[in-house]
């Protein structure tokens, strides 16, 4: 058993330097779309093709001397970026790796939802510490996109488990061995990504900040380090909706096979960026309140009516 315990942590360790690894390569990769769809060159003076740009900038952010103003409190200011990071590191633990996820159990999912729930009081710390109007403004609008898109997102979440008849993360990818669910569910998968943008704060649903009204939202009395956690936070948690769309709708688990679909969905969320412009605030909760929670809640009724089905013959 202590074997058992000692290879998952083990795993755990490794799975998240990987991670935050992927993180700085996918903040060049964004930046690198983002140049050449606008026709211009990107960063490409740090090191071979701009390849060292993250680890440059990185550098320069922590090196940042930290500014405090008189209202600000402190002790939620200095934690609150931390917790963001630590949240969205704590969600590598359900991934599977190479059939072996590093603490799976029978409620994986279950633990998903609750650690990614608590992403909210993390902003929301974030946005009233400072004690700024604009900060806080740009929270209060973060919270409520956040919370709103979480019902639905969870909601097609539970239509997965409800087909499997588990919670368990390696379960779901076992019920796509001879069909992937993406078949006959693309509707779907693009509402997932509609939510999985919506619930990072992401364009063209990035309201938390918007420049022209809230001077970049809740993080705006935050720099150095600080704004490199919640930079950082954003991120890890793009990449880990990536990894859970790939299990979700086409049964792979993080092996070589999986690397060429994982790149597609990742690279897709970046696209978006560029291609669409910024949503109106008012049209976000419309399309969260009366178009997708309905679609979602059909969804998840048509999963019961199948399951019970299938268990009576």
């Amino acid at each position: 058993m202590f074997k058992i315990f000692n290879m998952s942590w083990t795993n755990f360790t490794l799975s998240m330097i990987s991670i935050l690894i992927a993180v700085a390569f996918y903040t060049i990769v964004e930046r690198k779309i983002l140049s050449y769809i606008q026709i211009r060159m990107g960063p490409n003076k740090v090191g071979f093709l701009g390849i060292l740009q993250p680890f440059s900038d990185a550098i320069k952010l922590f090196n940042k001397s930290l500014v405090f103003s008189e209202l600000m409190n402190f002790s939620i200011s200095a934690s609150a970026p931390s917790l963001s990071f630590f949240l969205s590191l704590v969600l590598i633990s359900i991934i599977p790796f190479f059939n072996f996820s590093n603490f799976d159990n029978k409620f994986s999912i279950i633990t998903f939802m609750v650690i990614s729930s608590l992403g909210v009081y993390s902003v929301l710390m974030i946005g009233w510490a400072s004690n700024s109007k604009y900060a806080h403004i740009g929270a209060t609008r973060s919270m409520a996109q956040m919370i709103s898109y979480e019902v639905s997102l969870f909601i097609l979440i539970l239509f997965f488990c409800v087909l499997a008849n588990s919670y368990q993360v390696f379960m779901i990818t076992q019920t796509q061995i001879l069909l992937k669910l993406f078949w006959g569910n693309m509707i779907m998968f693009f509402i997932w990504l509609i939510s999985c943008l919506a619930e990072v704060n992401r364009s063209p649903f990035d309201f938390a900040e918007g420049e022209s009204e809230l001077v970049s939202g809740f993080n705006v009395e935050f720099m150095g380090g600080w704004f490199a956690l919640i930079f950082l936070a954003e991120y890890s948690n793009m990449i880990i909706l990536s990894f859970i769309s790939l299990f979700l709708f086409f049964g792979f688990i993080m092996s070589p096979y999986a690397v060429f679909p994982m790149i597609l969905i990742s690279c897709s969320l970046l696209w978006i960026r560029a291609a669409f412009p910024r949503f109106r605030y008012d049209f976000l909760m419309i399309l969260s309140w009366k178009m997708i929670l309905p679609f979602s809640l059909f969804y998840i009724s048509l999963s019961i009516f199948i399951n019970m089905f299938s268990l009576s013959i």
